[in-house]
């Protein structure tokens, strides 16, 4: 045949020809002919590569170069094309030398796969296996799966070329196992993957674990369960309900779905039974019950829909002509099913229409849900009362499944690991019996009850307590007697030998000491027995050392009923011996209010013992109710004198939150027995006794209220001037209103004057104080003298005022104060006759006001100039009725009052006697 000029070398091809020429076998020459024909056409260059491979067949670079050219002439081809066998052609000649190359028989295989020459490239892939060694092989199976998934290619093929593939790699079962489901061979998969779960060295490389290969199998086992055969599926699924607990509810119906589907339903539902009654969740049992009631309502409907069809064709299939009587067994033309209707007509166990039994059936189910779903807690813990109990509610109306259900309860539920209480299930045993008129098995239930071992005395005593109500209510005292005794007696001694043999000691050896026990037992006794037997009981319970308060105080109010008031307090006596504050309060409270009441003056001296000896024994936070009871009997029967000591000491001894309610107590009833005068001692006692800022201020307010009422104006004035230090102008208007008032109602220009100067210094101290002094300096501020607060003022950088150079100039004064009243307050005036600053005593004694040396002056426009004109001192007489006890005797005493009325006398009333002197 003729060849075209074009494919003959060219003039610009001599250069190449003539190298090749001399040199045919040189790869380098070719290869760079073929890179200078690279814009040349394919048929020529498919002649340059022809001619280059015939010289070099074994080049694979040539070959590989020349193979993707063709692969590129033919991608957009159709696959008829007849380039494709050419391109076939050339991939079978370079794999006479290329044989041991993967690449080319991927490119050759691949290509096959495209053309969808099934058969060539299946026996292509074959050779390729055969050709390369094992460790290539990898590279030649990828592509075969993908062509034996393709369409069109047999599943048998497929199968076998799978099969194949497991023996080269068997770690891809789960891909082959995917293969086989989407081909619905069910048989042979559910074969596989049993396999795989039966392998315990199988690794999934899809990451699947055993839970969840375990449930694909059942899954596929119930959906095709006509299709699986060969497989234990009972026990396969049961193997999975025992391994997974936590898909125990699907496993159940999914092994009834399997007796479903093989048209097993009776089976099926005794599988939903056996799931209700084993399941141990809430939630297992409510994807079976669901299962369950759903599976009876679909076979309730299948059921009613077949009767109406079946009744329909007997219906039309009436033969008037048929004889009844003839042997249907010589009739070949008869179906089995219609053999088998017609032969078990009539038997009920094969009546077909068994609607209303299904029916039945359902409803039943509905009725059991409270019952199997409190079985389900019950499996979860039996020894759950609670739950016990509940059960036996669901049987209200049955008493004999009530009774079955509380003999199982009592037989289930271990005392050491019950939930709740486990006595309550004995005697709501017995309570039904009793509730049921029969108080003999009640009985009989109590007896069997109080021989178990409790986990605590408390329920055994419960038990033995409920057990002698139910005595006392059907009128049998003397048998509930007997019982508490019965109940209250100590082991013996061989008893408790053998008991501590064992190691084992049962609550019925310490049920003895049970105080609930004896609590019910005494209050028996009082009401049945005598009160030799009830006195035993106390006693043997004080012997026990079970006693509680209550005990004592009950114990001593039955005694003084009988009117055995000394053994009373000998319980009393007992009580406060044996008890420690708290508890020993209320014994107090009680005896000695009883001890009062019975003997009053009488045994006064003994009564005061007893005070003392709960004061002293009381705490500091519990002493205040003792200390005025014990005042109380003093003022009642004793002494006035001894009740103000008791008084004294009870503001000593309370704590510091109780003591300015004491004070006024005291202040109270020491101004109502030996009038209002007494009363400046406690008042300067309680300003000293360390009470609070807040109370201290009050209580001065209140001493100064006082002096004021008995015409003691300067002694309220220096009170209103010490306790000012306690006062903040800016907070505590109501001090400051009040003094204002009284300096009005009883001062001058120049005590005015003194009163705002104090203010300011105090408004300006509190100011300077808070807002620049540390937090240690506010606490001691009033401890600390007036340079040491200028100086910390000057290193916290506040400028002098005129004020503090004038306190400053003022402080040698107050430093040169006696050394005896170095420990008091400063500006405190005793109500003692001390000489005060200022003031100076007269021959006759009286008072002669000096100068004051620290008024200082004041600007003509000052603020208080509308304030300090010509103010009256007010002036009344001091009432007869302050003066208490006193007022009585002032007639009689007139001469001894002349002589000493300096000491007894109001000030006014001395300096109306010195004018008119």
């Amino acid at each position: 045949m003729s060849i075209s000029q074009d494919l003959y070398p060219s003039q610009d091809d001599l250069l190449y020809e003539e190298e090749i020429l001399r040199n045919p076998f040189s790869l380098k020459l070719w290869w760079r002919y073929l890179i200078a024909r690279n814009e040349s056409p394919f048929k020529k260059r498919a002649v340059l590569y022809e001619r280059a491979l015939k010289a070099l067949p074994g080049s694979y670079k040539l070959w590989y170069a020349y193979l993707r050219e063709r692969l590129e002439i033919v991608r957009n081809l159709p696959a008829t094309h007849s380039q494709f066998e050419s391109l076939n052609n050339t991939f079978e000649r370079a794999l006479v030398t290329m044989h041991k190359m993967p690449r080319i028989w991927v490119m050759y295989l691949q290509s096959l796969t495209e053309q969808k020459l099934v058969t060539r490239a299946r026996r292509t892939f074959d050779r390729a296996l055969c050709a390369l060694p094992v460790t290539q092989h990898e590279r030649i199976w990828g592509p075969y799966l993908v062509f034996v998934s393709q369409k069109g290619v047999p599943v048998e093929t497929s199968l076998r070329v799978y099969r194949r593939y497991l023996k080269f790699d068997p770690t891809h079962i789960e891909d082959f196992i995917e293969f086989l489901v989407n081909s619905n061979l069910w048989q042979e998969a559910a074969e596989r993957l049993a396999g795989v779960l039966n392998d315990d060295k199988f690794y999934s490389i899809k990451s699947k674990t055993k839970h969840r290969l375990w449930l694909e199998l059942c899954d596929l086992l119930t959906h095709h369960a006509t299709e699986v055969s060969g497989l234990k599926v009972d026990a396969i699924i049961r193997g999975g309900i025992r391994k997974f607990t936590d898909e125990v509810g699907r496993l159940w119906t999914s092994l009834a779905d399997y007796y479903i589907r093989r048209n097993l339903p009776e089976k099926a539902r005794d599988v939903l039974e056996e799931g209700l009654a084993t399941v141990v969740t809430v939630r297992d049992f409510s994807v079976i019950f669901d299962a369950y009631s759903q599976f009876e309502e679909s076979m309730l409907a299948y059921k009613m829909e077949n009767l109406d069809v079946s009744d329909e064709e007997e219906g039309g299939d009436e033969d008037p002509y048929v004889e009844e009587d003839r042997d249907i067994r010589l009739d070949c033309n008869f179906s089995v099913a219609k053999f088998e209707k017609k032969i078990l007509h009539g038997f009920w166990l094969h009546d077909f229409n068994d609607v209303d039994l299904r029916l039945a059936r359902l409803e039943h189910l509905m009725d059991r849900r409270p019952e199997l779903a409190n079985s389900v807690l019950l499996r979860q813990n039996p020894h759950n009362v609670e739950q016990w109990h509940r059960r036996v509610k669901l049987f209200e109306g049955n008493p004999t499944k009530q009774i079955l259900t509380y003999t199982e309860a009592v037989r289930t539920v271990d005392p050491m690991k019950a939930v709740g209480k486990p006595h309550t299930l004995w005697v709501a045993f017995a309570k039904l019996y009793e509730d049921h008129k029969d108080v003999a098995n009640a009985r009989v239930i109590f007896e069997k009850a109080v021989q178990v071992n409790y986990k605590t005395v408390d329920n055994l005593a419960s038990i033995w307590c409920v057990w002698a109500e139910m005595e006392l209510r059907h009128k049998n005292f003397k048998g509930a007697l007997e019982l508490m005794k019965r109940a209250t007696a100590e082991p013996s001694v061989e008893v408790k030998r053998k008991v501590a043999a064992d190691g084992n000691e049962p609550v019925q050896m310490k049920l003895h000491k049970s105080l609930r026990l004896w609590t019910f037992y005494v209050d028996l006794e009082e009401s049945l027995g005598s009160l030799e037997s009830t006195r035993a009981v106390y006693e043997r319970i004080l012997d026990l050392r079970i006693a509680t308060p209550q005990i004592i105080i009950n114990y001593a109010l039955l005694l003084e009923e009988h009117k055995y008031f000394e053994d009373a307090f000998k319980v009393y006596e007992r009580g406060v011996k044996i008890f420690k504050y708290p508890h020993v309060k209320d014994i107090w409270v009680t005896y000695l209010s009883k001890f009062v009441k019975r003997y009053g003056r009488m045994k006064l001296e003994r009564a005061r013992e007893l005070f003392e000896h709960a004061v002293e024994k009381a705490p500091a936070e519990n002493v205040k109710p003792l200390y005025l009871q014990y005042a109380k009997l003093e003022e009642d029967y004793g002494l006035a004198k001894r009740a103000m000591k008791v008084y004294d000491q009870a503001a000593k001894a309370v704590p510091d939150n109780e003591k300015m309610s004491m004070y006024e107590i005291y202040i109270a009833r020491a101004a109502e027995i030996f009038g209002v005068p007494r009363t400046r001692e406690i008042y300067e006692q309680a300003i000293e006794s360390g009470l609070p800022d807040k109370d201290v201020k009050t209580m001065c307010l209140k001493y100064a209220e006082l002096e004021k009422s008995l015409g003691e104006i300067d002694r309220a004035r220096a009170i209103y001037v010490f306790s000012s230090q306690f006062a903040d102008p800016r907070s505590d208007a109501d001090f400051w209103n009040k003094w204002h008032e009284f300096e009005v109602q009883h001062g001058n220009e120049d005590t005015f004057r003194e009163m705002l100067r104090i203010k300011r210094s105090v408004s300006a101290s509190y100011s300077q104080t808070h807002f620049i002094l540390p937090e240690y300096l506010m606490q001691k501020d009033q401890k600390l003298n007036l340079d040491e607060t200028v100086d910390t003022l000057k290193r916290a950088g506040v400028p002098e005022d005129e004020m503090a150079a004038l306190e400053r100039q003022l402080a040698p004064a107050i430093n040169n104060t006696p050394a005896k009243d170095s420990n008091r307050k400063l500006g405190f005036v005793s109500a003692g006759v001390e000489a005060q600053p200022g003031v100076i005593r007269t021959p006759d004694g009286g008072r002669k006001v000096t100068a004051n040396h620290e008024d200082i002056e004041l600007p003509e426009d000052s603020e208080s100039d509308d304030d300090d004109d010509r103010v009256e001192i007010a002036q009344k007489n001091v009432p007869a009725a302050v003066f208490g006890d006193l007022a009585q005797k002032v007639e009689e005493t007139d001469n001894d009052a002349d002589k000493e009325g300096d000491n007894h006398l109001g000030a006014l009333e001395r300096i109306k006697r010195q004018r008119r002197a």
